[in-house]
C-alpha cells in the first residue's frame, strides 16, 4: 500500500513539473565567424493550440570577447492575420564599467529581455529577427533564443 502511494505521488509531482504544451523556446546556434547583418533568424513556435496568447521574450548567449554594451535587433512578428509587426529593440548587456548583465558559468553569458505581454500567436506564425548593429558582421554572439510562454495554461 505503501510503494503504490508513493508511486501515485511521483507520478503527480512529475506531471506537475512538465511545462505546458504551448510553452515555447528555442536557441539557434550563430555561426562562429559573426552574425551577418543581412543574416536573418527565423522561428516558427511549435504550440499545439490553434491560438494562444501569452509572453515573448528574446535571449542570446554572448562570450567575453564581444566588442559592445548592448546589442539592437529587429524583429518582426505577426500582431493579427495580415499585420507583423516590426519592433527595433536595445539589449543592454553591460553597465557603464564594463560588467556584463546576463548570468552564466563558464565563458557564455545568456541575458533575456521581454518583447512583447498578452500577445496573440496561432500555429503558422513565424518570428525573424535579425541584429542592427553599425557593423557588418557582428563577432561574439553565440547563440539567439526566443521564448513563449502563455498567460495560462488551457
Amino acid at each position: 500500500m505503501n510503494k503504490l502511494f508513493i508511486i501515485t505521488l511521483i507520478t503527480l509531482c512529475l506531471g506537475a513539473c512538465t511545462s505546458g504544451h504551448n510553452t515555447y523556446s528555442e536557441f539557434r546556434n550563430l555561426p562562429k565567424e559573426g552574425w551577418a547583418y543581412n543574416d536573418t533568424i527565423n522561428f516558427i513556435p511549435t504550440i499545439t493550440d490553434s491560438v494562444t496568447q501569452g509572453n515573448l521574450s528574446i535571449a542570446l548567449r554572448h562570450n567575453n570577447n564581444y566588442h559592445y554594451s548592448n546589442l539592437w535587433v529587429e524583429i518582426n512578428y505577426p500582431i493579427n492575420d495580415s499585420t507583423i509587426k516590426s519592433d527595433t529593440i536595445n539589449i543592454p548587456l553591460a553597465d557603464i564599467y564594463g560588467k556584463w548583465h546576463g548570468k552564466g558559468i563558464g565563458p557564455s553569458i545568456q541575458i533575456e529581455k521581454n518583447i512583447s505581454e498578452n500577445i496573440e500567436i496561432n500555429k503558422v506564425d513565424y518570428f525573424s529577427i535579425r541584429h542592427i548593429m553599425r557593423v557588418d558582421t557582428l563577432k561574439d554572439i553565440e547563440q539567439i533564443g526566443l521564448f513563449f510562454i502563455p498567460n495560462t495554461e488551457q
